[in-house]
């Protein structure tokens, strides 16, 4: 009998990566307030239809260690909840990605709601093109009385180059041309940017932004993520529009783009 030489390692990994499903990570950052949304954030969830071979995680991240937001999260296998000591959304969503075990990270904030089919296409816009790094998506408020409210301006559906959103949002008092809320990003790249900015708010802006410098995106016309208004939203508080904290915010989401953009490192969607 001749023996068989052992795999070689290479082979023995290509084998482990097919035998496992492929898999989307949902990233959500939440808080005593925000938390009496995650049911309906897991219903919109629960919805979405994946290709065959792919599934998705959702990693809830409390921002605290409360006792608050514990009994609204979704039991079910594909859900994980820890929490951490406090230190904005942010913080939660990168402390998050130490267990971020997928290829593709997707963010739903925890009073928003994604609309039918989004995974699907985000999913379907990255791996038909190794060079776009990341998806973007329309959104809708979510107004209280629940109707909807579009925006004015998005862009058209189809590639987002390099530079085009940072442009815009210094051209129209600091608005994004598409909605950070929205994004689906491969991990990878996700991490080497180094999550998301340590800012009060505006963090993921921020981290937008730096994707756009770095690599092509894809925005989607169809309608990917309703964002819910009320009175609670960290964004609706008066520290959010403080005038100050804004410029500065705003100073330094820009000057991390820009040296980005200045220093020439582009993602191309291979390594080296």
């Amino acid at each position: 009998m001749v023996s068989q030489a052992p795999k070689a390692y290479e082979e023995i990994a290509d084998d482990f990566r097919r035998s496992v499903r492929r898999r989307v990570i949902i990233v959500t950052a939440v808080h005593a307030p925000s938390a009496p949304f995650l049911p309906d954030a897991y219903e919109s969830l629960r919805r979405q239809e994946l290709p065959a071979g792919w599934e998705w995680h959702w990693l809830i991240q409390e921002d605290g260690r409360g006792d608050q937001v514990a009994p609204h999260v979704p039991d079910d296998e594909r859900v994980t909840f820890r929490q951490g000591r406090p230190g904005g959304p942010g913080v939660a969503r990168t402390m998050a990605l130490a267990h971020a075990d997928g290829e593709y990270v997707k963010v739903l904030d925890a009073d928003d709601r994604l609309a039918p089919g989004a995974l699907a296409r985000d999913l379907a816009a990255l791996e038909a093109d190794p060079a776009i790094g990341w998806a973007t998506s329309r959104a809708l408020d979510l107004l209280p009385d629940g109707s909807t409210a579009g925006f004015p301006g998005d862009p058209e559906h189809g590639p987002v180059e390099r530079g085009t959103v940072l442009d815009h949002w210094a051209e129209h008092d600091y608005r994004a041309p598409v909605h950070p809320a929205t994004l689906f990003v491969r991990r990878d790249l996700l991490v080497a940017l180094g999550g998301w900015m340590a800012l009060p708010a505006s963090e993921d802006t921020g981290l937008l932004l730096a994707l756009n410098a770095v690599a092509r995106g894809w925005f989607s016309s169809e309608v990917g993520l309703f964002y819910r208004k009320w009175e609670g939203q960290a964004t609706g508080q008066s520290a959010h529009v403080d005038t100050g904290e804004r410029a500065a915010r705003m100073a330094v989401v820009e000057a991390r783009a820009r040296a980005l953009a200045t220093y020439g490192w582009r993602f191309s969607g291979t390594a080296g």
